[in-house]
């Protein structure tokens, strides 16, 4: 049988100490070790026993659990996660040394994965500055929205800390018989609802005065549900938002701000849908949006926007992309969990069916796709409203996309019993496509030579120098 394998904690030992602000010596005296060996558990020269955890555990009233902690196997799986990365695909990267840097040496482990993580943010941006945006470059690097998304892109737009934090608040919610019970029993606050009139166009208000969190009476359950969500993240999540804000990079406080509203989003999702449950739910229905929405009583597009975000280290699902788009084919929200290629500037090509779907309202469409340089992608859209709630009130109509690669694709219940079509060829948008052929195409591409003449025949609107 093998041996279980030694346990080095040394940086997380000398933590704990300086948290205690205690010397080497005083650690050795509590314990009754020499700080020799002090000093030797926390260069990892030497193992930590399970007498000394004991120990630890004993003398400084410390959960067994949190002393061991998961032996660095959530640090390994986010480094094993950024080295997949094909910029480092030429370099010989075993399992096993990838794991031992990550627990002999946190410290280093976290140094690489926010420099990737910047690098990330630095590459997204460059993106967006050589894609043929219109916008000029220093605009959009200064737009808070395009900050915002960079940021959540860079993180493939899932923060493992906010899922265990809202973890714990989700289950303690729960024990108290759920979130109106929680406010009450954790901040006393009581929920009131009130006539959309008297809220003055919010949708939730903290009054302070009267200890109370107002609901505009307009909402329905799922987003009654959700926005006393939001209020619990904003209450219960500040310091997870900071820690994470921490490293990001932003070129004014509106795109801080918006970054920080969509970590409070993610937050109230993840109490609304706990990672775990969700996570098992997802695969036990087979990825269908619409009976994960009933389950959890979510909107379909509080689902669909979840499913983007279960990438966390070890516990990994099928990565997808979300789009939302209005009929004029505005896109108002984008998130990325996979890194797709039109994560980025995507959703414009009239040929996906995320554009189509107005014509069948509440209606799941599905759709295979073919970007020109031949990846292949399964896409189910259907519209989505928001507003209303009365006689008069006035709703918004949209589309919502989410999108997968064709190799995750049989995971999905979209496509049991029923074999691939063949896939329909569309473009990031029409300024980064290249089919000169494209009848649906609203301007030509970038680097093809034109030839603006007006005597051939031609199903396209521009004719192409070599086409």
């Amino acid at each position: 049988m093998a041996k279980d394998r030694p346990v080095y904690m040394g940086p997380r030992l000398r933590r704990l100490r300086r948290e205690l602000g205690l010397t080497q010596a005083d650690m050795a005296a509590d314990l009754e070790i020499s700080a020799s060996y002090v000093a030797l558990l926390e260069r990892n020269q030497r193992p930590l026993t399970a007498d000394m955890l004991l120990r630890l555990a004993r003398t400084y009233k410390l959960d067994m659990a949190e002393v061991a902690g998961d032996g660095g196997a959530e640090q390994t799986a986010r480094l094993q996660a950024v080295l997949k990365d094909p910029m480092f695909a030429d370099i010989d990267l075993p399992t096993l040394a990838t794991g031992d840097v990550a627990v002999n040496y946190p410290g280093i482990t976290e140094a690489l994965l926010r420099l990737y993580t910047s690098y990330r943010e630095e590459h997204l941006a460059l993106a967006d500055r050589g894609a043929g945006v219109d916008a000029p470059p220093q605009e959009d690097m200064a737009d808070p929205v395009a900050e915002s998304r960079r940021f959540l892109a860079a993180r493939r737009n899932s923060f493992p800390l906010l899922d265990d934090a809202a973890e714990k608040l989700a289950a303690e919610a729960e024990g108290e018989g759920g979130l109106i019970a929680w406010l009450k029993a954790k901040h006393n606050l009581r929920v009131r609802r009130l006539p959309s009139d008297v809220m003055a166009g919010s949708m939730r208000r903290l009054d302070r005065h009267r200890d109370a969190v107002l609901l505009d009476d307009a909402l329905d359950g799922a987003s009654s549900q959700f926005q006393l969500a939001l209020q619990i993240a904003y209450l219960d999540l500040r310091k997870s938002f900071d820690a994470i804000l921490k490293d990001g990079q932003f070129a004014n406080e509106s795109g801080r701000r918006l970054a920080r509203r969509a970590l409070a989003s993610y937050a109230a999702a993840a109490i609304l849908m706990p990672y775990t449950a969700f996570a098992k739910a997802v695969e036990a229905r087979r990825y269908d949006v619409e009976a994960l929405a009933r389950q959890f009583g979510a909107s379909f597009e509080q689902t669909a926007h979840r499913l983007t975000t279960l990438q966390k280290p070890g516990q990994e699902r099928v990565p997808f992309f979300f789009l939302r788009v209005d009929p004029a084919g505005n896109v108002s929200k984008r998130l990325d969990g996979a890194g797709f290629p039109f994560a980025r500037h995507g959703g414009s090509c009239p040929l996906w069916s995320v554009h189509r779907v107005f014509e069948t309202p509440r209606e799941v469409v599905t759709q295979w796709l073919e970007l020109p340089d031949g990846q292949r992608f399964f896409s189910i859209a259907r519209t989505v409203t928001a507003g209303g709630g009365g006689w008069g009130a006035p709703k918004v109509e949209r589309a919502i996309a989410l999108c997968c690669a064709a190799d995750h694709a049989h995971r999905l219940i979209y496509t049991q019993d029923a074999p691939a079509p063949d896939p329909t060829p569309i473009g990031v948008t029409c300024r980064l496509c290249h089919r000169a052929q494209c009848m649906a195409r609203a301007a030509p591409p970038i680097g093809r030579d034109m030839l603006p003449d007006d005597y051939r025949r031609t199903r396209a609107p521009f004719g192409f120098a070599d086409g």
